[in-house]
C-alpha cells in the first residue's frame, strides 16, 4: 500500500509516495538516483548498502522505507560538503583503501558511524567495528590504516 514518506536526505527535505515496505536501498537508488549505496547480499551481511539514519549506520537493504519517516538519512553522496571530501574519504584515498570501490561507500559510512560513537578507537575497536563490512579485494589493512588516520585528522573537529 502506498503512503507518503517524508524525511531528510543529505540535509535536504524529501517526500515521496511509495509502498512503505519497499527497502530504503531501492528507494535511494531507483527513486532518488543515489547510486553510491550498493546492493551486495540483500541480507544485511556484507555492508555494501550501509547508510546513516539519525547518525547510526544501518543496512538499507533490510530497512523498510516507512521506518525512516521523519528521520535524517545520510548517504555517501552527502558526506562531502561544499565540494570538499570528508576526512574519512580523504584518508581512504591517501591510504589507497580501495580497489574496485564497490564496498567503499558502505565502509566509509560505517567508519563514520564508528568515529561518531568513538572518536579515538584503538586498532582492535576499529577491526571489531568494521568486521561485518566485507571487502572481496582484500584492502582491509589499508582500510584500518585509513580509519586510524581519519580519527587523528578529525580529533577536535566535531
Amino acid at each position: 500500500m502506498n503512503e507518503t514518506i517524508s524525511f531528510k536526505l543529505n540535509d535536504k527535505p524529501v517526500s515521496l509516495t511509495t509502498d512503505g515496505e519497499r527497502k530504503l536501498l531501492w528507494v535511494l537508488r531507483s527513486d532518488l538516483g543515489l547510486t553510491g549505496t550498493k546492493y551486495g547480499c540483500g541480507k544485511a551481511l556484507c555492508g555494501a548498502c550501509t547508510v546513516m539514519v539519525n547518525n547510526r549506520a544501518v543496512r538499507s537493504c533490510i530497512v523498510p522505507v516507512r521506518s525512516i519517516k521523519g528521520k535524517n538519512v545520510l548517504t555517501i553522496e552527502g558526506l562531502a560538503k561544499n565540494g570538499k571530501l570528508h576526512p574519512i574519504q580523504e584518508a581512504f584515498v591517501k591510504h589507497d583503501a580501495l580497489q574496485c570501490g564497490f564496498c567503499t561507500p558502505g565502509m566509509i559510512l560505517n567508519a563514520y558511524s564508528l568515529l561518531l560513537r568513538n572518536p579515538q578507537p584503538t586498532r582492535r575497536e576499529i577491526i571489531e567495528g568494521m568486521e561485518y563490512n566485507l571487502c572481496r579485494c582484500g584492502a582491509h589493512i589499508r582500510i584500518i590504516r585509513a580509519i586510524e588516520s581519519a580519527a587523528q585528522e578529525m580529533k577536535g573537529a566535531r
